[in-house]
């Protein structure tokens, strides 16, 4: 059964496309709600719960499938900042990009979100 979403579709694809009209002008609320829902449409994409995707302070998910995780730390996270977490949703930045800068942390055997990006596509 996929997750239940928590982010209405129609009001996070207005509020990536706020964001990419103005990234850095892009107000906390929008930010927050693109966020949410570019790691939503990730989850949707790839199930699971062996790999730990967090966007400090807007959100986290669990995704991929592989050997659940229940407690303590993840053994495979990826961290990242809102910024560059929805250049890597929408394809403007690749993943190896993104790894390659420092700007995306991964630990872990399953922490490769590179055949899961982007997960939207801007229109």
């Amino acid at each position: 059964m996929p997750p239940r979403r928590r982010t209405d579709p129609q009001a996070g694809q207005a509020a990536l496309e706020r964001w990419r009209a103005d990234p850095a002008g892009a107000d906390r609320p929008t930010r927050a709600t693109a966020v949410r829902f570019t790691l939503e449409e990730l989850t949707q994409r790839a199930p699971g719960h062996s790999l730990e995707v967090r966007v400090p302070p807007f959100g986290v998910t669990q995704c991929i499938e592989g050997p659940r995780h229940t407690r303590g730390t993840p053994p495979n996270v990826v961290e990242t900042d809102a910024e560059t977490w929805l250049a890597l949703a929408t394809g403007a930045l690749s993943w190896a990009e993104g790894r390659a800068s420092g700007a995306v942390r991964a630990s872990g055997e399953r922490a490769d979100l590179g055949d899961h990006l982007p997960v939207v596509r801007l229109r």
